[in-house]
């Protein structure tokens, strides 16, 4: 009796493979807004102990320079983040923007989906929170 691929029962260990994949993006579509965040808590906290503490004492121009570095550093990560996830998705091989089966294979493309869209989101927001740092002159 031949048995089709719908009735085969899993082995044990695809199950895992599988979940641990599944679980590694779930963790990866986390790091880009939470690099944003990081970015705009060390960002801004710099700036204020700088204007509170510091404003007197050293010109702006070396904490406005360092910040700037570290922005860029963290542009290119979700950019790295986000391309990772663009290549999950595989829209470009698929050419479908949904997966309406709802198969495994679907649910990995959904989590690049997610991922590469909130990679994208972090990465205006890190651009948003750069602007102060480029546009503003000194603390007053």
């Amino acid at each position: 009796m031949d048995r089709s691929d719908h009735d085969r029962q899993p082995h044990p260990r695809e199950d895992e493979h599988e979940f641990a994949e599944e679980r590694e993006s779930l963790w990866r579509i986390t790091l880009g807004p939470t690099i944003w965040a990081f970015h705009f808590a060390i960002s801004y906290a710099a700036v204020s102990v700088y204007c509170f503490r510091f404003e007197r004492m050293f010109e702006m121009g070396w904490l406005r320079a360092s910040l700037i570095a570290m922005t860029l550093a963290m542009l290119v990560a979700i950019a790295w983040i986000g391309w990772r996830a663009f290549l999950r998705w595989d829209v470009r091989g698929t050419g479908e923007f949904s997966n309406p089966e709802g198969s495994a294979e679907d649910r990995h493309q959904f989590l690049g989906h997610a991922g590469f869209l909130l990679a994208l989101v972090s990465f205006i927001g890190v651009v948003y929170d750069t602007l102060p740092l480029i546009l503003l002159g000194s603390c007053r």
